[in-house]
């Protein structure tokens, strides 16, 4: 045991982890020349195309030093945001960490909040700073960076290069000799932390583990605590670039088990395996629960999927912890979830992920944050979409989630990141020079106003020098309002929104300008209304089309072509009074871009 360590490697997005995973592969071999190609443990398409890391990946290398064999286990996680659950349990399996800077950009906000999650589990962290080959590399200051952010020796900061290999073999070597190995005992019963699990459609559900104490044998009944069921583990295994059967995992080892369980609910990630003759008393103090930032609701394009919809959501929350859902109905939409996300990236993701690997169509709903409304009498209602929503004159206060947002960014972008963020509402709390040319900006801002397009809109402004981070600080009053989109009057509940009272008028117009390009044209006029209460705010109409009546009468009197006319204007009036509007798909999604 004395010879396995157990590491990740953290960073900012687009710093460079996964090549630096790749060389790491190549340099001990554990990849042959034939099988490798870049990013190689980015194994879904959609990382591949995006150019992140969705998924944290475990693969075990096997390295020579010194004359004696090690085992190391790397785990490569996400740099994004929104996957930063991916991260924490990532960090829960190991005792190191190594932690990237790219020598270009510096030390960005994700650096600093994944560096906090990694020293509140303790980890051993091995600074490096990559792309030492770059034209624009800043070598001297992103160590003068680091040495300010976590207090280390210069010549403890490592100098690498993902994409050439400068620098693996010392990487390496300090992995060896500053993490240390995995503490535990063999022969005390078994202990095992569930860090991933994903489904296979022949085998049932893979789940991933490191086991903290004891030894897990072919054949041995397990039990899963939490959950209080026993199995047989038919297989289990360690982590290459596929899966490597084995007849035992021992102590300080990442590795799999395959027990042939099928149902989705029977596993929970933060969950501890233990054996089901000789039980350990302790749990393994895990994650926290998520807390999901932002709600929408997914519904099938076809009513009658609802149900396979169901057992894919099942399935995709096994693989992705941080997904939630509930059980939600909707007028309009029929039977669909409500589903909590850590962020609107986060949300992307899933969706795309329910139509590629499970051939789901889906309608998301306006992306929301959960409320908390006091009603006169004192009672207390989470508020997750609008139609949950008390009746104003039942409801007597009404508080928003706040956030700490952290920016970084150069000097000459202040005045810029400081007009959008006032506009959001945001409240500035401090502004420090972390060196001369990087500011630190912190706001307290409302979520509902990042919800959106705050990232996106950041990134422009500062042609993507600025890095955000956020976490939440709990619950404000605040003046929110439900507005209602009415089409002929009647309401369709998947376009309401909740909003603060003062961006109601000019939301309300926009959403019906919007609608109205999209809303398709019929035999009668349409009227578009967006309201707060009784009150309507704005209003479009869509002119109704004309069908020519008349085509077929040749001269003749005109009293004849009157007389169509009148007949046609009498269908309308009855049409007016019984026609519904169907509303397309892409007016759903028209709430998100109503800036472009």
């Amino acid at each position: 045991m004395k010879n396995i360590r157990n590491f990740c490697i953290i960073a900012h997005i687009d710093h460079g982890k996964s090549t630096l995973a790749d060389r790491l592969l190549q340099t001990t071999h554990t990849i042959s020349d034939r099988e490798m190609m870049d990013q190689v443990l980015d194994d879904m398409d959609l990382e591949r195309e995006k150019g992140i890391t969705i998924k944290s990946h475990a693969i075990q290398i096997n390295h020579k030093h010194k004359g004696e064999e090690y085992i190391l286990n790397l785990i490569d996680t996400p740099g994004h945001v929104d996957f930063s659950y991916e991260v924490s349990r990532a960090l829960a399996a190991c005792e190191g960490a190594l932690l990237l800077v790219d020598a270009t950009q510096g030390i960005q906000a994700q650096t600093i909040s994944n560096l906090y999650l990694a020293i509140d589990n303790d980890l051993e962290i091995i600074p490096v700073i990559n792309k030492i080959d770059m034209d624009g590399a800043m070598i001297e200051e992103v160590k003068d960076q680091i040495i300010e952010l976590i207090g280390c020796k210069p010549e403890e900061i490592l100098l690498a290069s993902g994409r050439t290999g400068i620098g693996v073999d010392a990487i390496l070597e300090a992995i060896i000799d500053r993490i240390p190995a995995p503490k535990g005992k063999e022969d005390a019963p078994l202990q095992a932390l569930i860090f991933d699990s994903v489904f296979n459609s022949f085998r049932g559900i893979i789940v991933y583990f490191r086991i903290v104490n004891g030894v897990l044998k072919k054949g041995d009944k397990v039990k899963f605590v939490s959950t209080n069921q026993e199995y047989e583990a038919d297989e289990v295994g360690i982590l290459k670039l596929g899966l490597e059967a084995r007849k035992e995992v021992k102590t300080g080892d990442v590795g799999y088990i395959i027990t042939g369980i099928k149902n989705a609910k029977e596993v929970k990630v933060g969950d501890t395996i233990t054996n089901a003759l000789n039980p350990t008393q302790e749990i393994i103090k895990g994650f926290q629960e998520v807390k999901p930032m932002v709600f929408a609701g997914i519904f099938p394009v076809n009513t009658d999927e609802f149900e396979e919809l169901r057992d894919c959501m099942d399935k995709l929350q096994l693989n992705d912890a941080s997904l939630t859902f509930e059980l939600e109905t909707s007028q309009a939409l029929g039977f669909g979830f409500r589903c909590g996300f850590l962020g609107l990236l986060h949300m992307e993701i899933i969706q795309e992920r329910l139509e590629r690997e499970f051939n789901q169509t889906v309608i998301t709903t306006v992306p929301n944050v959960s409320f908390i409304a006091y009603t006169t009498k004192g009672e207390k209602i989470i508020v997750n979409n609008p139609s949950e929503m008390p009746d104003a004159v039942k409801t007597d206060r009404i508080e928003e989630p706040f956030i700490k947002a952290q920016i970084i960014t150069k000097p000459e972008y202040i005045g810029n990141i400081m007009t959008l963020c006032l506009s959001k509402r945001g409240i500035l709390i401090n502004q420090s020079y972390l060196t001369q040319t990087r500011v630190e900006l912190v706001f307290e801002m409302p979520l509902t106003e990042i919800v959106f397009d705050f990232y996106d809109k950041l990134k422009s402004q500062t042609r993507g020098y600025a890095s955000f981070d956020y976490h939440p600080i709990g619950y404000r009053e605040a003046d929110i309002v439900k507005m209602d989109i009415l089409l002929n009057n009647d309401k369709v509940d998947a376009l309401s929104a909740l909003i603060h009272r003062g961006k109601g008028q000019e939301f309300g117009r926009k959403l019906c300008e919007k609608l109205k390009e999209l809303v398709p044209r019929q035999q009668f006029q349409i009227a578009i209304q967006a309201a707060i209460g009784a009150k309507i705010l704005a209003r479009e109409n869509i002119s109704a089309m004309r069908k020519d009546v008349t085509a077929k009468c040749y001269g003749g009197d005109i009293s004849r072509k009157r007389k169509l006319l009148e007949k046609q204007k009498e269908g309308k009036k009855r049409m007016r009074q019984i026609g519904n509007v169907e509303v397309p798909q892409e007016a759903f999604l028209a709430v998100l871009k109503l800036d472009e």
